[in-house]
């Protein structure tokens, strides 16, 4: 069963399903969610399949922790060595891709640590870093986060050591880009969330276009030979539907402000 602590920081939502024939738990990312994205899909998806999805949102790293406790049906996440471990440990059947858009920096729009001009997201973190300018972290172990901690170790430097400048918050995408607006900090952010983000502030998207950003979120099944509760003819009729040019079409035409949040790659890689 799932902690009561943990609903209180889970949200979980249903789609126009309320007489969907079948429902199933599904953990996705908080940055899936903040995208907006999901309020196109889960109405759909209800109309199709006549399935009611409910979200658990959370960061990564607990939605694999959801999906090891069987507290869910299946995962969305987007951090690959966590989601090959939890397939390799047998706590998932698989890892299917479904769609991808890249980490950004934001930062105030005067960028005091001058990362707008940079060749590489480690240099620009390495700017950061050496300029002491005000930084929030996820700090929740979700795939930002473990990208973020990534990223600070290929710079050479270790978050662990950062002064004051550095701000391990422990919230959601959302909460966070809220925070590094409230004190005009730097931040890595989901291209979506920042798009969908309405208190931008004196923020500004300051550095893209580095490989080692790309985000790719993938659907894992839990492996119902661990959980025999795991309604596995439901996790796959998803599936197969998320994995569809009805899914294609609703994920590559989704915008906001006419840009593209998110590029549906399933079946791609």
């Amino acid at each position: 069963m799932i902690p009561k602590l943990m609903l209180g920081a889970a949200l979980v939502a249903g789609a126009t399903a309320a007489q969907a024939a079948d429902v199933m738990k599904m953990a996705v990312t908080t940055s899936f969610n903040n995208s907006g994205l999901a309020e196109v899909l889960l109405p759909e998806i209800a109309r199709d399949l006549d399935l009611e999805v409910q979200l658990l949102v959370v960061g990564t790293g607990q939605a694999i922790k959801l999906g090891e406790a069987g507290d869910v049906d299946a995962i969305l996440v987007h951090s690959r060595p966590a989601e090959n471990r939890f397939v390799a440990e047998g706590y998932g059947t698989h890892r299917t891709e479904i769609m991808y858009n890249d980490f950004v920096f934001i930062g105030p729009s005067d960028d005091p640590a001058g990362i707008a001009g940079d060749a590489t997201a480690v240099e620009a973190l390495q700017d950061i870093a050496a300029a002491k300018a005000d930084f929030v972290s996820r700090g929740d172990d979700s795939g930002t986060h473990k990208k973020e901690l990534a990223l600070w170790q290929e710079a050479g430097l270790d978050a662990a050591g950062f002064g004051d400048w550095y701000n391990a918050v422990g919230s959601g995408m959302g909460a966070a880009l809220n925070t590094a607006a409230g004190m005009n900090g730097y931040i890595l952010s989901d291209r979506a969330s920042w798009l969908n983000f309405g208190n931008k502030a004196d923020l500004a998207l300051l550095f893209a276009g580095d490989p080692v950003l790309f985000n790719q979120y993938a659907y894992l099944p839990v492996n119902s030979e661990r959980h025999a509760h795991v309604q596995t003819d439901l996790v796959n009729k998803l599936e197969a539907w998320l994995v569809s040019d009805r899914a294609r079409d609703l994920i590559d035409s989704y915008r906001i402000g006419g840009e593209q949040l998110f590029v549906f790659n399933a079946g791609a890689n």
